[in-house]
């Protein structure tokens, strides 16, 4: 079977989502650990994208196959047992043996958030980047609309990049100031 994933997690103590070289503590290292446990068996995962070190989730996809029969709640009460506490799934799903987390996602959503102002919260400094300066959100938003539709990104691919094109479409860009 085929089963599909939300996962959630704070990125700060892992050097991103993706597997690294041994001594490396990843997102996916934790996940495929706390399966893998559930399972009894090696259970392995793909991801809809990949987050740097440090980086957060609210709705990262994954899937995993399996031979082992668990019924999805179980899946995410095990994994969830054995997983860290700032790791989480969300929920579980049998899906169509042709759902890949990647190359079934229609959209993905990025969000960040600054700290402006002139003491840094502690309490945000987990989620969001603290800038001290000025800020015009009005000037960033309108800047930010220039990048709003389809555009060749090839400028910012990574030599191994592994997407079939640079071709992306924006189709929400917005900045604006809470508080």
């Amino acid at each position: 079977m085929k089963f599909a994933a939300q996962v959630e997690y704070i990125g700060t103590q892992y050097h991103g989502w993706q597997r690294q070289q041994a001594g490396v503590v990843t997102v996916q290292d934790k996940v495929e650990q706390a399966l893998s446990k559930v399972a009894n068996a090696p259970i392995t995962v793909k991801c809809a994208g990949r987050t740097d070190t440090g980086v957060h989730a609210l709705g990262q996809v994954i899937h995993f196959d399996t031979d082992v029969v668990r019924k999805p709640h179980n899946w995410r009460m095990g994994c969830n047992f054995f997983l860290p506490d700032d790791i989480r799934l969300i929920w579980v799903h049998p899906v169509e043996d042709d759902f890949h987390a990647r190359f079934s996602a229609l959209e993905r959503s990025y969000q960040y958030c600054i700290d402006n102002r002139a003491v840094s919260s502690v309490l945000l400094m987990q989620n969001h980047t603290w800038i001290y300066g000025k800020l015009d959100e009005v000037a960033m938003h309108a800047a930010g609309q220039y990048l709003m539709g389809k555009h060749d990104f090839t400028s910012y691919r990574a030599i191994k990049c592994q997407a079939h094109t640079p071709i992306r479409e924006i189709t929400h860009l917005s900045v604006y100031r809470e508080g």
